[in-house]
């Protein structure tokens, strides 16, 4: 029997690792195992860092609406405190941009908040 080669398949295999090294400097870009060990570990990095952006957008957004809070004479957990006690079902992402573009209607949610803690 015909001894089966796997030199189309592994060629294959090394042009598919090589080719999304494209962009690596020197070796990595060039040789199968320098490039095969760094994807491994720019797969690990963009995983991790998918997390890590979306906690830095919400201590941005945080940042933000605490910081809009200040200017109407409370403070960031009490607003936050407030919303919940009336019941307002705003996420941190949509307050911040409220926050940032309509200040009218962030006063508005201040004094919602303000109301809704004296009450309690």
């Amino acid at each position: 029997m015909v001894r089966a080669r796997g030199s189309v398949a592994t060629r294959r295999r090394r042009k598919r690792i090589l080719k999304k090294a494209k962009g690596f400097r020197g070796a990595r870009s060039k040789l199968f195992k320098s490039a095969k060990e760094t994807l491994i570990r720019a797969g690990v990095y963009s995983y991790r860092d998918r997390r890590v952006r979306r906690r830095d957008f919400r201590s941005l957004w945080i940042t933000r609406i605490g910081a809009a809070t200040k200017l109407n004479g409370l403070s960031y957990s009490r607003f936050i405190d407030g919303l919940k006690k009336a019941g307002v079902e705003l996420d941190r992402k949509a307050l911040a941009e409220i926050a940032v573009r309509d200040e009218a209607g962030f006063t508005a949610l201040v004094e919602r908040a303000k109301t809704a803690s004296e009450m309690a």
